[in-house]
């Protein structure tokens, strides 16, 4: 926008995604298991799966201290990690998810979101969400077969009541009237590179930094959920760091974290928390 002549004081993203790298979990992209690994850590606290962990802040921590070190360097080692030095990660790795260790080795400490939301309560035929991880869901499947969750169960939970909502706001509120179908996730989908020729990651976080350095002077607000394993906090700070973001405005950028999942905003308590936050951004930026 500032290429149009309009200079912008800040920018809110919630529950964002910039960088599709840091999402697309699959063999060849080892980053992005490092990233979800944090998640993993704060579910499997949340769900008492974690005995040792005095708090969520402690699980967390230890998580990305492991994720940044131990299990970043396993995963570079690649097939030359074995023996003890294997075995040692996988039940590091195991014991601060609540998998087991078994099934970290089968999994080639590689556990996908998918995967994981199927694992961590199995035993008790229970499945956790994806948009938001603390809620848990029959696992659909017969006798708890297969090796990902069957559905959603936080997309169950939290679908209906936000589509009712949001019709209701645009009919009573903004006076809008359509019999046109209400797609809430209507037409997205992984684009398809083909075989040969590919691409790549789709990243918008190069158009973010150039913004930022044609406007030294906007600011930026990120949201995040502890338990949203949709766009991972993790990955969100990773993305920042990669940005290549001259000095000067680093600092332009700021966080705010939740004890939720990817719509926080659900919560009545985590909704005034952002809207405490988010006002407090804009009244920062408008006096800047």
């Amino acid at each position: 926008m500032i290429d149009q002549g309009i200079a912008l004081n800040g920018v809110i993203l919630v529950s964002a995604i910039l960088n599709f790298q840091t999402g697309y979990q699959q063999y060849g992209n080892d980053i992005s298991f490092q990233l979800f690994f944090p998640t993993y850590t704060a579910t499997a606290y949340y769900h008492g799966q974690l005995p040792w962990a005095t708090s969520l802040d402690d699980a967390l921590k230890q998580s990305e201290a492991f994720v940044m070190g131990e299990y970043a360097r396993a995963l570079q080692k690649g097939d030359d990690l074995l023996g003890d030095e294997r075995q040692v990660v996988v039940n590091e790795f195991a014991r601060l998810t609540g998998l087991s260790a078994e099934y970290v080795d089968r999994a080639d400490l590689r556990v996908t979101q998918g995967a994981f939301c199927k694992e961590l309560l199995r035993k008790k035929r229970r499945t956790v969400g994806r948009l938001d991880s603390r809620i848990k869901g029959i696992d659909d499947f017969r006798r708890g077969e297969g090796e990902t969750m069957a559905n959603d169960p936080s997309m169950s939970m939290l679908m209906p009541p936000y589509t009712a909502t949001f019709h209701d706001y645009v009919r009573t509120q903004l006076k809008y009237e359509s019999d046109l179908k209400y797609e809430i996730f209507g037409g997205i989908g992984a684009w398809d590179w083909g075989n040969k020729g590919r691409q790549g990651y789709p990243d918008t976080s190069e158009a973010l930094r150039n913004a930022m350095h044609k406007n030294p002077y906007m600011k930026v607000f990120v949201a995040s959920g502890y338990y949203d394993l949709a766009t991972p906090y993790f990955a969100t700070e990773y993305t920042y760091r990669h940005m290549g973001l001259d000095p000067e405005v680093r600092g332009n950028v700021s966080f705010g974290y939740y004890e939720a999942g990817h719509m926080m905003y659900v919560h009545t308590g985590y909704l005034t928390k952002l809207f405490n936050d988010v006002k407090g951004f804009v009244e920062q930026t408008q006096a800047g």
